[in-house]
């Protein structure tokens, strides 16, 4: 009898450790059991960009009617928080519990505190208007990435861009001039960077693309790597560091851009996605007129 060598009985060891992890792994639903998609509300006409505050709330948009919106974490309720609201899109709570949000109608990011004083803290790039700031994500340090492609809107008196390119921008902490960061996009839309501030995530929905960059400590971004050969509305991250897409329901990748999920929802659109609840596993998904949940195993990426 042939006896097995230590090399070989290690080997063995690490083969079957990981098949058995791979098998749990494929086993492992990122959805809660039995979980459905359920309605929230579908009292809206286009609802977007969800943001989710300390202690789990969620604030949406519904743009058309120039409103921001509040679901409660405590008993699931939903009221107007603000309106008018600048034709708000886009929303992101900064470190200090402020409420930013893209404010399309004069192509402005605005910061909103508790009693809902507006700050205004951009209002173009170099003398001329943004195109229309359509998302955003705050980095450890608080600075602001922006996008900003350029979607005609009807309460607009300009019907051409004043800024040729579509570019992601970023604003550093407590200042009030925007770098670019990114360009060559048909539209850039969805952004989400990782809670560790080392990479960050930006849909290109007119090319059907979504891209990884390196964050470097002075807020610039390189190594740019297709993710994924789809586009996106909007986007998150769980504690996993899976990305959510958004567009025909939602589509989850895992970190290596490799399809784990997707998870269905009765609307011909969905806009984008956040997680909230008191304990960040309520999957929040705003689609066409309407907003709904779903009861998660993971967590939102904090």
């Amino acid at each position: 009898m042939k006896l097995i060598t230590k090399e070989c009985f290690i080997s063995l060891t690490s083969f079957i450790l990981a098949f058995i992890f791979s098998c749990e792994a494929q086993n492992y639903s990122i959805i809660a059991e039995d979980a459905k998609v359920t309605l929230i509300a579908s009292d809206f006409e286009f609802t977007e960009g969800p943001a989710v505050d300390k202690e789990g709330n969620v604030f949406f948009t519904d743009q058309p009617n120039d409103q921001i919106i509040k679901w409660s974490a405590v008993d699931n309720s939903v009221s107007i928080y603000m309106q008018p609201s600048g034709r708000s899109n886009g929303l992101y709570f900064d470190h200090n519990g402020n409420l930013l949000a893209c404010a399309d109608e004069k192509n402005q990011l605005w910061r909103i505190d508790n009693q809902k004083n507006v700050t205004v803290l951009v209002d173009g790039f170099k003398g001329k208007k943004l195109n229309g700031p359509n998302d955003l994500w705050v980095d450890n340090k608080g600075g602001i990435y922006l996008t900003d492609p350029f979607y005609k809107r009807p309460w607009w008196s300009h019907s051409e861009p004043e800024l040729e390119l579509k570019r992601v921008y970023y604003l550093p902490k407590d200042k009030n001039e925007l770098r670019v960061v990114a360009d060559e996009f048909v539209q850039p839309n969805g952004i989400i960077g990782t809670p560790d501030g080392e990479t960050l995530y930006i849909a290109d929905i007119g090319d059907n693309k979504t891209y990884s960059y390196t964050i470097n400590k002075d807020g610039s971004l390189s190594n740019k790597k297709l993710f994924t050969e789809m586009g996106s509305d909007g986007m998150t991250l769980d504690n996993n560091g899976n990305v959510y897409l958004t567009g025909d329901g939602i589509t989850v990748f895992n970190r290596n851009g490799q399809q784990i999920q997707h998870i269905p929802v009765n609307q011909k659109w969905t806009a984008n996605v956040t997680f909230g609840g008191k304990d960040q596993k309520l999957l929040f998904i705003t689609a066409m007129n309407s907003v709904y949940s779903l009861k998660m195993n993971v967590k939102g990426a904090l």
